[in-house]
Order: C-alpha cells, then structure tokens, then sequence
C-alpha cells in the first residue's frame, strides 16, 4: 500500500464524515424537538390539573354554601312562623327581626343573598373550568401525537414524520390557547 492509497483512504474518510445524510439531520433535531415539545405537555398537563381542582373544589364549596342557605332559610322560615303563631307584640317583633337577620348580613357573608351569590359565584367559575378542560384534554393528546411521529421519524430517518410532527404540535398549541382563551 503506497502513500498515494493512504491519501485516498484519507480523503474518503473525510468525505464520509463531512457527508450529512437525512438521518443525521433528523438525530440532531429531533432531541431538541422532543424536549420542547415535552415541555409543552408538562404545561398542558400542569393547566389541566388546575382546571380539574378548580372543579371540584368550586363544587364542594358552592355544595356548603347552598346547604348553609338551605339551614339559614330553614332558621328562617321557623321565625317567621312562630311570628304568626304567637299573640304576644314583643315575640312578634323579636321572631320577625330575627327572620330578617337571616336575609342579608354583608358584615359576615353568612346572609341569604351573600350566599347566593358566593355559591353562583363559584359556580360560574366551575363552568368556565369546565369548557376549558375538553380542549386541554384534546391538546394534551395532539402534544403526545407529536411526540410519537418525532420518535418515529427517528427511527425511520423520515423527513415527513420529522416535519408532520411540527404540525401537530402547532394544532396542539392552537388547541391549548383555545383551552385558555376561550375564543370560540
């Protein structure tokens, strides 16, 4: 083997490595990709906790302050009929003014229309955590789906999966705003 046979050895060797085929494009990407886009299931994971607490925290504390009304109607209603039951001018007004206490105290929050509208309240925000949660739901599945084709374009050195993944994790980005947002 003369020295001119080492040089095109050499020469070769270095051809192969400068040579970058689609395989070693996609590798190189694809690591990064994959991190990001798991980056984005983890914040869509950690939104879709919150709407879920959200729900069922607003539900059991609207479900207590609609039995505290249901008690304080119940108190009330007990005044206003041992008003009507008894003869006696003093007792009439004591039951009646205590019946009436039972309506409104914006002091505490503990009245009829303060609990209403505390428990309306929550439920309005349960509502809107509802209709937020399917489209989280649906981003969440479309991150993962990303996920899938950018490991599988790995696999098979695929440039199409590589770049199909990138749209379906616009469409699961677009799906997480919608999820925030509400826009339609």
């Amino acid at each position: 083997m003369g020295i001119e046979d080492l040089g095109l050895k050499a020469m070769r060797k270095a051809e192969e490595k400068t040579e970058v085929t689609t395989s070693d494009k996609i590798k190189s990407k694809a690591g990064l990709v994959i991190n990001i886009f798991a980056a984005l299931l983890a914040a869509n994971t950690y939104i879709s906790g919150t709407l879920n607490s959200t729900i069922m925290n607003n539900t059991i504390k609207a479900n207590d302050l609609w039995n505290f009304y249901q008690a304080k109607s119940m108190k009330q209603t007990m005044y206003e009929l041992a008003a009507t039951d008894t003869k006696d001018p003093v007792l009439i007004k004591k039951y009646t003014e205590k019946a009436a206490s039972y309506e409104s105290d914006p002091s505490t929050r503990e009245g009829k229309q303060e609990l209403l509208a505390d428990a309306k309240a929550l439920e309005a925000a349960r509502d809107v955590a509802k209709k937020k949660t399917p489209w989280i739901s649906y981003a969440s599945s479309a991150y993962q789906l990303a996920i899938v084709l950018l490991s599988t374009s790995i696999l098979s050195a695929n440039i199409y999966l590589f770049f199909g993944s990138f749209v379906v994790a616009a469409s699961g980005l677009l799906l997480m705003l919608q999820g925030i947002f509400l826009w339609w």
